[in-house]
């Protein structure tokens, strides 16, 4: 169960303004209307679809980032990883889910087992699960996770839903959330934004939010940032005075009052929302032609 809330960190200010919250709430697993299509690309081919403009979107998550391990949860953020470190993230470590470090190689070229998409991948590396928790301990991690539920600050619930003694649904429990949160920067993927998902105050706190991360003291927080939320609708963040959520960007065809009515909370909106931008025609390709062939990113939004 969660508590009362304690002081918040201090932060860079920005000039928001603050949304009502609406008074109606969907139910958690009902699934919004198609999303628009973005606007045309500068490739010549057909436009990129929300998926992959959701894509991109997440491999932003990890520029600048480095020599660290980017841990993607699900078939989107895993693209925008891949994607970071064949363009601007060269640096970024991945794994292929159980003890090697993979890095890219010439597409259909040798590797350990041929992905079914043709692109081999070789081995850089040896990282057996044991050895992840050194890299989570040390802040050289940064994992992008789903969220059932998060709130105005962070704070993330993929445990349960309803009183903790008596839940309405189980989900996977906390996992590593806690750990995660307080080592290394922390990115969240919600394919479905809806008030069920954003929430007033989470039922369960897995993940640690700005507001509870400040309450342990400044030594306990010194690694904890929760960077961005990327959603089906917009991207996200916490770049505000008292690291409440911020409306970063919108998607191309996604009105902000679109993100406002689907969030359960007074949204942090600038004056000037941007929309988010598109691929570039090489990530396109990437994205198309050696990331994911058969289309699976279409799969993971409504």
């Amino acid at each position: 169960m969660t508590t009362p809330a304690p002081g918040r960190q201090p932060g860079p200010a920005v000039d928001v303004k603050k949304v009502p919250e609406e008074e109606h709430q969907t139910d958690i697993y009902e699934r919004p209307a198609a999303a628009p299509v973005a606007g045309p690309a500068s490739s010549g081919e057909s436009g990129p679809s929300r998926a992959e403009v959701c894509v991109v979107a997440c491999a932003e998550a990890w520029r600048g980032d480095g020599a660290i391990l980017a841990s993607p949860m699900s078939l989107i953020p895993t693209l925008g990883a891949r994607l970071a470190q064949l363009t601007f993230s060269p640096g970024l470590l991945l794994t292929d889910g159980e003890a090697c470090l993979l890095a890219p190689g010439a597409p259909g070229g040798p590797g350990p087992g041929p992905e079914a998409d043709g692109t081999g991948r070789v081995v850089e590396g040896w990282l057996p699960y044991r050895s992840v928790f050194t890299m989570v301990a040390s802040g050289l991690r940064h994992v992008m996770m789903g969220a059932a539920q998060i709130d105005r600050f962070g704070n993330q619930n993929i445990s349960c839903i309803g009183d903790w003694a008596r839940p309405r649904a189980q989900l996977l429990g906390v996992r590593g959330a806690p750990g995660n949160t307080i080592n290394h920067p922390v990115s969240y993927w919600v394919p479905r934004h809806s008030r069920r998902v954003f929430v007033e105050r989470v039922d369960m706190v897995s993940g640690i939010g700005y507001d509870r991360a400040a309450g342990l003291g400044p030594r306990a927080s010194r690694f904890h940032e929760p960077r961005v939320v990327v959603t089906n609708l917009a991207v996200l963040d916490f770049q505000t005075a008292d690291h409440a959520m911020r409306l970063r960007s919108v998607h191309p065809g996604v009105a902000v009052g679109d993100v406002t009515a689907a969030t359960g909370f007074p949204l942090a909106v600038p004056g000037d929302v941007p929309v988010t931008r598109l691929p570039t025609a090489q990530e396109l390709a990437l994205i198309r032609g050696r990331l994911d062939p058969a289309g699976l990113r279409e799969k993971e939004l409504p």
